[in-house]
C-alpha cells in the first residue's frame, strides 16, 4: 500500500529473509558411504561361531587335550570361604546329615565317610548290604544303635525311605572348583564336570551326581547361594554316588566358569533354544563343563553370556522340556559315547 505521498508506508513492505545454505565441507560424506563387507561369523565375538573360535584358541593355548595352563592358579574366584589348600574342604555348616537307604549307606561306608553313628531298625531284614554295613561300622569303631522303626522314620524325615538303615554323617565338605580341576589333570584325565545354575531340588542334584559317576564325569559344581546343597535327600537320590563324586562349591558361579575357561575348559550351557545340537557335539573330547539351569527359568543371563556354546537336546514336539536331571544324564551319555568313539 502507498501513503498519501505515494511512497510506501514504513514497515508495510517486508523484506524476504533468504538464508544462504552452507555445505558440510565433505563431513557428511561418511554417512553416505557403506560400512564395508560384513565381518565373518567367527570374527564377531557375540556370534556362536565367534565364541567357538575363541574357545578353540583358549584350548590350543592351554596345551590341548586333557592339559591346562597354570594361568589362574593363584586366583581362585570360586573359592568358598575357608578353603586354603587342595586337601582342605569347606564346610556347609555344623549340622550333621542322616543318610538313609541301604545303597547310600553302604557306599558311604565303603568310601570311609567320617560317620558317627549307624542306625539299624529292630528286626530288620538282613541282606548283603546290611551285613556289609554292620561289618564296616564295627571294624571302624562306629557306634551301631538298634532303634524302633518310628524312631528311624523320625530320623529320616518327611518322605525319607530308610529301608531299615541310616547313617549319621558330618555336614558335607565341599571341594574347591579349581583344585578339583587340578586333581583331574594330575591324573591325566580329560575333565568332565557338571555345574548347576539355580537348581534347588536336592533330588535333581542327587540324580546329576549319580549320572556324573555313571558316565565318567569327575565332579559337580554348585553355587554357594540360591542353589541346592548336598543334603540327605541328595545323598539318597545319588544312591551312594555322592560318596565317590566330589561336589565343589563356587562362591560366584559366573566367575568360576570364567576361571575354568582360562584354564582351557569349554563351557557348554543346556537350553531348549540352543544353537548347537547335542548329537555329534564337536567339543565332546575336550575338557568340558556342562551347565544345567533350573526347570522354570533355565540358565541365568550372566551364565548364558559366559558359555562357549548353548546346546539343545532334540525332543519331540509334544514334550515341552526335560527335567534338569534327565537333561544332564542325556548330555553326559552322549559326551561319554563320543569320547569312546573318537578315542577308538
Amino acid at each position: 500500500m502507498k501513503g498519501s505521498s505515494g511512497k510506501p508506508r514504513a514497515g508495510a513492505v517486508r523484506k524476504a529473509a533468504h538464508s544462504k545454505q552452507v555445505g558440510t565441507g565433505g563431513h557428511g560424506r561418511k554417512a553416505l558411504e557403506g560400512k564395508g563387507p560384513t565381518p565373518k561369523a567367527e570374527d564377531r565375538s557375540w556370534h556362536v561361531a565367534g565364541k567357538r573360535k575363541a574357545a578353540q584358541e583358549r584350548y590350543e593355548a592351554a596345551g590341548g587335550k586333557g592339559k591346562a595352563g597354570q594361568k589362574g592358579r593363584s586366583q581362585r574366584p570360586g573359592a568358598p570361604r575357608g578353603a586354603s589348600g587342595a586337601s582342605q574342604r569347606s564346610r556347609s555348616g555344623d549340622e550333621s546329615e542322616i543318610v538313609t537307604g541301604r545303597n547310600a549307606v553302604v557306599e558311604a561306608l565303603r568310601t570311609k565317610v567320617p560317620a558317627t553313628t549307624l542306625y539299624l531298625a529292630q528286626r530288620v531284614e538282613m541282606d548283603d548290604r546290611v551285613r556289609e554295613s554292620l561289618k564296616m561300622a564295627t571294624n571302624r569303631g562306629i557306634p551301631v544303635l538298634e532303634v524302633t522303626r518310628p524312631e528311624l522314620d523320625r530320623l529320616a524325615g518327611d518322605g525319607g525311605v530308610h529301608q531299615g538303615l541310616a547313617l549319621k554323617v558330618p555336614a558335607y565338605e565341599y571341594a574347591h572348583p579349581i583344585e578339583l580341576l587340578d586333581e583331574v589333570l594330575a591324573n591325566d584325565e580329560t575333565p568332565l564336570f557338571v555345574a548347576l545354575d539355580g537348581i534347588t531340588d536336592p533330588r535333581n542334584l542327587g540324580a546329576i551326581i549319580r549320572s556324573t559317576a555313571a558316565f565318567g564325569g569327575q565332579g559337580v559344581i554348585v553355587p554357594q547361594r540360591r542353589s541346592v546343597g548336598v543334603t540327605a535327600a541328595a545323598w539318597k537320590t545319588s544312591a551312594g554316588a555322592a560318596a565317590r563324586i566330589p561336589v565343589a562349591m563356587a562362591s560366584n558361579l559366573t566367575q568360576t566358569l570364567k576361571a575354568l575357561k582360562e584354564r582351557g575348559v569349554f563351557v557348554l550351557g543346556l537350553d531348549g533354544d540352543g544353537d548347537v545340537s547335542l548329537p555329534g557335539l564337536e567339543f565332546a573330547d575336550r575338557p568340558v563343563v556342562v551347565v544345567v539351569g533350573s526347570e522354570g527359568k533355565g540358565l541365568s543371563r550372566l551364565v548364558t553370556e559366559t558359555c562357549d556354546a548353548i546346546v539343545s537336546i532334540p525332543i519331540g514336539a509334544a514334550t515341552e522340556s526335560l527335567n534338569a536331571g534327565i537333561a544332564a544324564s542325556v548330555t553326559l551319555y552322549e559326551i561319554s559315547r563320543l569320547r569312546a568313539e573318537r578315542s577308538a
